[in-house]
């Protein structure tokens, strides 16, 4: 026998939100993963080469990625390192405070996130394709709620 929503009381209910959005973050992961893995990329560090895209020229700190980061890395150094290492990013001492190290997008690290966004936006597209815009607009403002956000702010 299969409950239904009405059937499941308040706090089974809440644990099967959570169990059904948890199931479903995996899977959103292990498909973005998949396709960024043919570059050598975790979601991370591409989260991070986006990050930069969208400083624009205005190099960050590591503590501005973290900020900024979806999912939290504990050591932010390790991962500009790799992307480092992989020229998709330059490192530079700022001239005021050498103690700091300021971090831009590389040109090739620019090529790669430019030649992913329409990869991306299909894989999301068919990810979602199974909901109309009015119900994936939902979708959104329930997630917003359930966050705790107002249903206007974007991430």
């Amino acid at each position: 026998m299969t409950l239904t929503a009405p059937d499941i009381p308040h706090a089974n209910l809440e644990h099967a939100a959570y169990l059904a959005l948890q199931t479903l973050a995996v899977r959103l992961h292990d498909d973005t993963e998949e396709l960024f893995k043919g570059e050598g990329l975790s979601v991370t560090q591409f989260n991070v080469l986006r990050i930069l895209r969208g400083a624009g020229d205005q190099p960050l700190t590591c503590g501005d990625i973290a900020q900024r980061l979806l999912n939290k890395d504990p050591d932010v150094t390790r991962l500009l390192d790799r992307l480092d290492k992989q020229d998709l990013v330059e490192r530079v001492r700022n001239q005021h405070d050498r103690r700091v190290v300021l971090t831009r997008l590389s040109p090739q690290g620019r090529a790669l996130v430019d030649r992913f966004d329409a990869p991306l936006a299909a894989l999301h597209h068919q990810q979602f394709e199974h909901l109309s815009p009015e119900r994936l607009s939902l979708l959104l403002t329930l997630l917003q709620e359930a966050a705790g956000q107002n249903s206007t702010t974007t991430r």
